[in-house]
């Protein structure tokens, strides 16, 4: 077994966590290309298969065997290209074998940087492993790297992974209110678009773009910040019709009444003990014929949305760029349990740079969309949310194309030798 103790470089495991975006793979760019860099320091980078549970079942990628042009290629790959889980340690006074498990890989492999990559969830668990490896007598060094498409996370201005599904709903609900226009004189009068977010309305604000005159879809945001109300919900969508012919509505995942219940709950819990949602989109498009008798059509951006890296902003693959490379540099400058962030400088001309937050701030809290960014109706944005939005979608950074389509990177994820029993328990 090694021991921290021992001079040379030590070994570095990184873990994607949650829902992935069309950019997490840019953060692990940033992580594996900067620790190459410092071969006196960092000896392999090991990322988990799986995220946590590739760490808990010693399924360690030796991404030593990787080419340096595929893992240049990451940066214009989406989804988690070592593989993500939605697996929830729990508290350690639950589950101290899971910790403890989580210990003895790292020690050994001689692992002594830990850098999880992923929300709220993520970085609670990184606080946590930072805190008993010392207990454990296997000093860890843990560094949480942002990512979430919901873009609610604390203390950072804002997530990687935001600016490029803001992006994406954005052009989808322009176009696709172009499309409805042209058809509403004698057919389709009402679309309703679905996007993320099951406690704050990010995604569905940022799609408010879109509209830059009066006219312009989106018509009508149904946000988790504002109570539903079915009576003037019904009643804008009434005026919009008579008045533009044709209404385009956003609406979150997360969109609920005044008592808490979300529309589309659909009963039952996901992995992490979150209500799991059905379609609000159909939900919504059928109480508008029920009430109104308008033709309709929906859509449930769902995996598109996340997914989408042909359209990704090109600040956001920056970022989330940087974000992987600061988790190194804090890694390697002493710094633990702490989170790299974006601080925004100033809006015009947009400037930002890297800050930090500690994890036990971050961990498990949801920053829900301000006030101050929804307008008096509660079903459309501030002038205020423009500006903070608009420089979270700019630029394009399209991924090289090959007889029409697009080309990623292809890894050969082999495993390092295992050192330890199977783990049977996930």
């Amino acid at each position: 077994m090694s021991d921290t103790s021992q001079p040379g470089p030590g070994n570095l495991f990184y873990a994607q966590s949650g829902g992935v975006t069309a950019v997490i793979n840019a953060s692990a760019c940033g992580v594996i290309e900067t620790a190459r860099q410092h071969p006196d320091r960092i000896g392999k980078v090991y990322a988990g298969r799986n995220g946590i549970i590739g760490a808990l079942r010693e399924e360690l990628i030796d991404t030593s065997h990787e080419s340096d042009s595929s893992i240049a290629a990451l940066r214009h790959t989406p989804s988690g290209a070592f593989g993500s889980c939605r697996y929830k340690l729990k508290s350690y006074t639950e589950n101290q074998t899971e910790y403890d498990r989580l210990i003895e890989v790292f020690r050994a492999h001689d692992i002594r940087y830990f850098l999880y990559n992923g929300g709220g969830d993520s970085q609670d668990t990184a606080n946590k492993v930072s805190q008993l490896s010392v207990k454990r007598g296997f000093p860890i060094t843990c560094i949480g790297i942002p990512k979430t498409v919901d873009n609610d996370l604390p203390l950072t201005d804002n997530c990687p992974g935001f600016g490029s599904v803001a992006k994406y709903v954005a052009v989808s609900i322009r176009e696709a209110g172009l499309d409805v226009a042209s058809m509403c004189e004698s057919s389709t009068k009402v679309f309703v678009m679905e996007v993320m977010g099951r406690h704050a309305g990010w995604i569905a604000g940022a799609a408010g773009l879109a509209a830059e005159k009066e006219g312009d879809a989106p018509h009508i945001i149904l946000f988790p910040e504002v109570a539903f109300d079915r009576q003037r919900f019904l009643k804008k969508v009434e005026r919009c019709v008579k008045k533009f012919g044709y209404c385009a509505i956003v609406v979150s995942e997360g969109a609920r009444y005044e008592d808490g219940r979300f529309l589309a709950d659909a009963g039952g819990k996901d992995a992490f003990g979150h209500t799991q949602l059905g379609g609000v989109a159909p939900f919504i498009a059928n109480m508008i014929r029920e009430a109104l008798g308008y033709k309709y059509h929906w859509a449930v951006s769902d995996y598109l949305q996340r997914a989408a890296r042909h359209i990704a902003s090109a600040m956001d693959v920056e970022q989330a760029y940087a974000m992987g490379k600061a988790a190194v540099d804090f890694a390697l400058s002493g710094k633990n349990a702490v989170m790299p962030t974006i601080e925004r400088v100033s809006n015009a001309p947009y400037q930002w740079r890297v800050g930090e937050a500690a994890l036990s701030d971050v961990a498990n809290v949801e920053k829900p969309m301000p006030a101050s960014f929804i307008a008096d109706d509660g079903m459309s944005i501030t002038a205020e949310a423009r500006e903070y939005f608009l420089p979270l979608i700019q630029g394009e950074d399209y991924p090289p194309y090959v007889d029409g389509l697009p080309q990623y990177a292809s890894l050969q994820h082999r495993l390092t030798e295992k050192q330890l029993p199977d783990w049977l328990e996930v």
